[in-house]
């Protein structure tokens, strides 16, 4: 299992998000853990970055960079925002 690492602005988008939400995030959270291509998160790199973004929801997107046993959370909010 990889060593999961949250940064600030992940963790005050996370804040950000209703209790709901964060309920979902936390659940991607395990799949990514366990499973990073889940069908459900929908695991794809954006283009043209190192970053890699995962669905929590139909809304809610994940930001985040992997090594080999290394995910870095970067970022987490509603698709629409800007910067996610």
């Amino acid at each position: 299992m990889p060593i999961i690492i949250r940064t600030k602005p992940f963790d005050t988008d996370f804040l950000l998000l209703t209790p709901k939400e964060q309920k979902q995030v936390l659940k991607a959270l395990r799949f990514l853990a366990d499973n990073p291509r889940h069908p459900s998160l929908q695991t794809h790199k954006i283009e043209d970055t190192s970053f890699i973004e995962a669905y929590a929801n139909m809304d809610i997107r994940i930001i985040f960079e992997r090594t080999r046993d290394t995910i870095i959370l970067r970022a987490v909010g509603h698709h629409d925002v800007k910067g996610l």
